[in-house]
């Protein structure tokens, strides 16, 4: 049994022995080179990406503007502070097509949500207007509607068709009402 211990003794002052001595070589190789790095654990991998995240921070804040395109929002050139105009009553009203298999079966998946809506109706009341009088411009987010008496720059809660929307303006009621098709880019799985 003491013979044991004292080999195990033995054993580890020769381990020790052996791992003093790479150690004491690594330290000089690191001396005679000119430029000794100090690799640990944070260096395995490819190199981290802040150098470039402050790099391109750095453009950001050399370059004189005060906002980038991004932080902008679609329709803001519209907005003109010192136009008198008053902004005309609206409402917005979301739609969806359903037929008979949606309503006593359910097959197509809809629900009242407005997730399922296909289309957008504004309804604008302009009250003195006429319709040759009524200047409409639908961008993706924004509807801009400038008339004689009236302006309205309309943020849109949704994203919509620009090119594929119908407006039509009821002179007896004095309202315009613009359908506007939403884009729905996940429809093939929330329809499916």
């Amino acid at each position: 049994m003491e013979c044991f211990g004292v080999s195990s003794v033995q054993n580890l002052q020769a381990l020790s022995a052996l791992l003093s001595t790479q150690q004491d070589n690594d330290d000089e190789d690191c001396e005679n080179a000119p430029a000794c790095a100090h690799l640990g654990p944070g260096h395995i991998g490819p190199p981290s990406k802040k150098d470039k995240e402050e790099s391109a921070a750095y453009v950001r804040k050399t370059s004189k503007d005060i906002w980038s395109e991004e932080e902008v929002a679609e329709g803001s050139q519209y907005d003109d502070l010192d136009d008198p105009r008053p902004q005309p009553e609206y409402e917005i009203i979301l739609k969806q097509s359903v037929g008979t298999e949606d309503l006593f079966l359910g097959l197509n998946r809809k629900d009242p949500s407005s997730m399922s809506c296909e289309a957008m109706l504004v309804k604008i009341k302009l009250p003195g207007t006429k319709a040759t009088d009524v200047a409409l411009d639908v961008k993706e987010k924004f509807l801009d509607l400038r008339t004689l008496k009236y302006k309205l720059g309309l943020h849109l809660p949704h994203p919509i068709h620009s090119d594929g929307g119908k407006a039509q303006f009821f002179s007896e009621r004095e309202e315009l009402e613009v359908t506007l098709l939403m884009k729905r880019p996940m429809d093939f799985v929330n329809m499916a």
